[in-house]
């Protein structure tokens, strides 16, 4: 299909090859090394679960003793086949033994990497087929009571008690809303563990644990099946725990998952070595599972300005798109963000803003892009946000966008009342109603400014990913290249957490969902 932007294939598909070297560069990286939050990951998916008495998680508790007896090079999966051979007890009974002190994994006589693996082989594949059972309920669904017309109607529910956060959710999914966000607690993304059980107390959002997935997610079915909609679930897969969470989830059928992976670096200052490590167990769990991924380029746009720093969005969307691809992630389950972050005191700004959009679609077509409102340039006044809350609703009809996460006119001024939920969802429907197929009826001025204006973005995004190309993703984070953010290679919470993996090393679910699994 002709670009209606004029955009030369010549150069995204440059700009696609250097992304793809970066990744591969990564990849190598990446393979070589495991960390403490892959492997509590594993024994998540193994069944572990539960707390001591001062509520340490007990897949904290193993890893954490097999980190500190140095075995962690050889990777849980191994130490845990190798404990079910030696006392004939599960895994969920070895962790408590473990926790419990009456049993030291690294002092148990030793079998082979085979033996081993092939002992909790059947685990892997119970593991497997529930995952499995959870997307075929979801297929079902979407069979059999349907969804909501794109772009989806995405809402954030954020009280930080997981019971008021199910009553908004209810009144959103009533309303109109296709998919409820649980927006997690303030600095969750900074803790090396996950909380357990149900929880009342977060700040500025709601916990993430798997049993207030599992709450959220039955109220959600039961709404839909009232209103006749499937309303998908999105959660955070992010920070320290960032694949232990995308497991969670993938068993208690999230449907989107917040997963960058850059985020945690730029904005958290998580290592950068581990977040790579963990972003990809973390994105092919998501891609076995059928869960859309969301990616954070919109971020840039909070500490950077977002005519000058556009090219920047598109560089990490490339990436993100790369790295995706070798976590075993179709493209139709990539939601990759953007967003719509120009000042409003812009001339032109809304054909600029139209531009960015118009682009983003044409050269990922195939994702369900998603389209984050306006935040950085709202003032409080609650009719002038109304509109722009307008003018982005019609960027994003006319462009095409997958994920539409709603503006709210008092954003600025306070958490979203249920009223102000509303009048987002009224806007949203009016425009996308009135404008369903503007993008397929309206073409551009040759070299006028929308054209051009793509055209100089993806032009400065592909001089960036050839930088970094040349210089290496490590050394350009380093540097500051992305949101003006610098972090350094060995800075940053978590390094710890990272292990060289030894020869004996394996992680039996990576290498069964890639492959399909059974």
């Amino acid at each position: 299909m002709k670009s209606k932007l004029n955009l030369d294939p010549a150069i995204i598909a440059s700009a696609r090859n250097a992304a793809n070297n970066i990744a591969e560069d990564m990849q190598i990286f990446i393979e070589r090394h495991t960390t403490v939050s892959t492997e509590r990951t594993i024994l998540r998916l193994l069944g572990v679960d539960g707390i001591d008495e001062v509520e340490r998680p007990l897949p904290n508790i193993v890893v954490d003793a097999i980190n500190e007896g140095g075995g962690l090079s050889r990777g849980i999966a191994y130490w845990m086949g190798n404990a079910m051979i030696k006392t004939g007890l599960s895994p969920q009974q070895i962790s408590e033994k473990v926790s419990s002190g009456d049993l030291d994994l690294m002092k148990l006589e030793t079998v082979s990497t085979k033996e081993a693996e092939a002992q909790i082989m059947p685990l892997v594949q119970e593991a497997l087929d529930k995952i499995k059972l959870q997307s075929k309920k979801r297929d079902n669904y979407l069979s059999t009571i349907g969804e909501g017309k794109k772009p989806y109607l995405y809402l954030i529910v954020a009280t930080g008690n997981i019971y008021e956060d199910v009553l908004q959710a209810e009144a959103a999914g009533r309303q109109g809303a296709d998919i409820i966000a649980v927006i997690r607690t303030t600095g969750q993304s900074l803790l090396d563990y996950v909380p357990y059980g149900p929880t009342t107390e977060g700040f500025g959002g709601t916990y993430a644990t798997q049993e207030n997935f599992r709450i959220m997610r039955k109220k959600l079915d039961e709404v839909g099946e009232e209103v006749g909609r499937y309303i998908r679930l999105c959660n955070y897969s992010s920070g320290l725990c960032m694949p232990e969470i995308a497991a969670m989830g993938a068993i208690e059928r999230l449907d989107v998952m917040l997963n960058d992976a850059l985020y945690g670096i730029l904005f958290r200052d998580i290592n950068m070595q581990r977040t790579l490590v963990d972003q990809y167990f973390s994105r092919v769990i998501i891609g076995y599972s059928g869960i859309i991924m969301n990616t954070g380029e919109d971020n840039y746009l909070t500490t950077s300005d977002a005519i000058e720093e556009a090219h920047t969005v598109l560089a990490s969307q490339f990436m993100n798109e790369q790295f995706a691809l070798k976590a075993g992630i179709p493209e139709e389950q990539m939601g990759l963000g953007h967003a719509f972050e120009m000042d409003p005191n812009t001339e032109n700004g809304f054909l600029l803003e139209l531009s960015q959009a118009i682009m983003a679609k044409e050269i990922f077509p195939k994702a369900p892009l998603k389209y984050m409102p306006p935040t950085k340039f709202m003032t409080g006044n609650i009719f002038k946000g109304h509109i722009q809350d307008a003018l982005f609703n019609m960027v994003a009809i006319w462009s095409g966008q997958g994920l539409q996460l709603l503006g709210m006119l008092t954003e600025a001024i306070h958490t979203p009342h249920l009223q102000d939920r509303m009048l987002a969802i009224e806007n949203a429907k009016y425009i996308f109603n009135n404008a369903r197929d503007i993008g397929e009826e309206v073409e551009f001025k040759e070299n006028g400014i929308i054209q051009k204006r793509a055209q100089e973005v993806l032009n400065s995004a592909e001089k960036m990913l050839k930088e970094i190309e040349k210089e290496g993703l490590f050394s350009t984070i380093e540097k500051g290249k992305f949101a003006g953010v610098k972090r350094p290679k060995d800075g940053g919470k978590g390094l710890h957490g990272v292990a060289l993996k030894d020869e004996q090393y394996f992680n039996p679910f990576i290498t069964l969902m890639l492959g399909g699994g059974k």
